[in-house]
């Protein structure tokens, strides 16, 4: 059986089309190395099986891109990750890289922050203390006063899921907070909410290693099987129907919630 060249394939998508020219943003490759027929895998792509994809079922996207590439040895990547296709470096708190070994703290050259090698986003990696700021069972309200975000509505500051951290729960409230810290987060006061594109990056289309989420979990740990806020309000809301564009970890969806359910948040920076 002849193995395919590992290349990026195309998808014909028209919703990632729109945001393709929306947003100049990288997209990662989807991490997907299981092939399928109609009812069960048929392998995951790797040196004993090259192209595990049965003939009836072609042009899987298991056999193409990153993640393809990257189980042969193929894929050059500037820090590192076991997930297929994904490349990533560790960030510590004053902003420097640190190395693949590097551990979560709250000293200067502590791990603190995931830089995405693909796409130049930073991430924030969440805490595991329920009274610290980033606490990564904190929970918020999506509420934003700008226009230009909020698409007129800016909805909900009823949020109540972050344990007396801050004196409303809702996002901007923690935005406003993480870019007040001393010295900011990882060296930086610009961080955001990330749109629903740039959130999405982090979606894996199947879980790694044995993890219950999809997303990497050597690179971003304590990151709980939930939905996250993005800064995407729905289009054409009304002040009865008012909600933003959540991004779901513990299944790969995207899912419509009202500004004034509680969900979880992940600062960005970069990029835009």
């Amino acid at each position: 059986m002849t193995m395919p060249i590992p290349r990026r394939g195309v998808l014909f998508a028209p919703w990632l089309l729109l945001a393709a020219q929306a947003q100049a943003l990288p997209l990662p490759d989807s991490a997907q190395i299981s092939c399928f027929d109609e009812t069960s895998s048929t392998g995951s792509v790797g040196p004993g099986t090259p192209d595990p994809q049965p003939a009836t079922h072609p042009g899987q996207d298991c056999v193409y891109g990153r993640s393809a590439a990257d189980r042969f040895d193929l894929l050059s990547k500037v820090g590192g990750s076991g997930v297929p296709g994904r490349d990533y470096s560790k960030i510590a708190n004053n902003g420097s890289v640190l190395p693949a070994d590097a551990q979560l703290g709250s000293g200067p050259g502590d791990w603190a922050c995931t830089r995405d090698n693909d796409t130049g986003l930073i991430w924030e990696i969440k805490v595991d203390d329920a009274n610290h700021l980033r606490h990564l069972s904190h929970s918020y309200s999506w509420y934003d006063t700008d226009p230009a975000i909020n698409a007129g509505l800016p909805g909900s500051t009823a949020g109540t899921g972050c344990n007396g951290t801050l004196p409303q729960c809702h996002t901007t409230a923690y935005r406003d907070a993480v870019n007040a810290l001393p010295g900011g987060l990882c060296g930086a006061t610009d961080w955001r909410l990330p749109d629903l594109v740039e959130l999405t990056t982090l979606q894996l289309h199947e879980r790694f290693d044995g993890s219950l989420t999809y997303i990497d979990p050597v690179y971003f740990p304590v990151s709980p099987a939930n939905n996250y806020w993005s800064g995407r309000p729905l289009a054409g809301a009304t002040a009865t129907v008012d909600g933003a564009w959540t991004v779901g970890f513990g299944t790969p969806r995207n899912f419509p919630v009202p500004k004034t359910a509680s969900r979880q948040l992940r600062l960005v920076r970069g990029g835009q």
